[in-house]
């Protein structure tokens, strides 16, 4: 059974819906990477994260997202020069989706932007990934390869790639290939000053 569910910013400027959505055609994950903290703690948003520095994401076909509201609110932030797209809305800082290019068919969209209850639609997290960057003890399961994980994704972004689920893109232009929105790449600085709040460092700092 697939559904369509609501997603907007914390504001309410920023609107849209993934449609078709069901447990067997998204991955819901909580990733602890330190660059996802790194944003998060960047858009003032650090209150997203759980107790150890993780951030819920459900993992969709591009297609499947679309915006009819506040587009003009949506900007983008790479950490680096060559790091994911993190989309965000200006209004209020809200986190919209993590992309890598066009090539790879699949927006990560931070759970807290969708209004219907993610549990009876996604169903719950079927795993935990980079547990190594985790504020404190790493949750179970986090720090290892996780086989069936690698599988089910490879599985999913083969389907969309030949179900065309690519394009339409909602961060992208098709014939040019290039963000649709502006895009702001963050400078060695300001990356270094966001490293101290984010795991495995902060777990140091923490037990100093």
């Amino acid at each position: 059974m697939t559904t369509d569910v609501e997603l907007e910013c914390r504001c309410g400027e920023v609107r849209g819906r993934v449609r078709g959505a069901s447990k067997k055609n998204t991955n819901r994950v909580v990733c602890y990477c330190d660059d996802c903290q790194a944003f998060l703690h960047h858009l003032g948003r650090a209150e997203l994260l759980d107790d150890h520095g993780g951030t819920r994401i459900i993992q969709v076909a591009p297609a499947s997202l679309s915006f009819d509201r506040g587009t003009e609110r949506i900007a983008c932030l790479r950490l680096t020069p060559k790091g994911l797209y993190r989309w965000f809305t200006t209004c209020c800082k809200t986190p919209l989706g993590n992309t890598l290019t066009p090539a790879i068919p699949f927006v990560g969209i931070e759970e807290s932007c969708f209004r219907a209850p993610v549990d009876e639609v996604f169903g719950p997290p079927i795993a935990s990934i980079l547990g190594k960057y985790a504020v404190g003890d790493p949750p179970p399961g986090s720090t290892k390869v996780d086989l069936r994980l690698i599988a089910r994704t490879i599985r999913l972004l083969l389907g969309w790639k030949i179900g065309r689920r690519s394009w339409p893109h909602p961060f992208f232009e098709k014939k040019a290939r290039k963000p649709r929105f502006e895009m702001i790449v963050l400078t060695k600085e300001e990356r270094e000053a966001l490293r101290p709040l984010c795991g495995p460092i902060a777990r140091s700092i923490a037990r100093a």
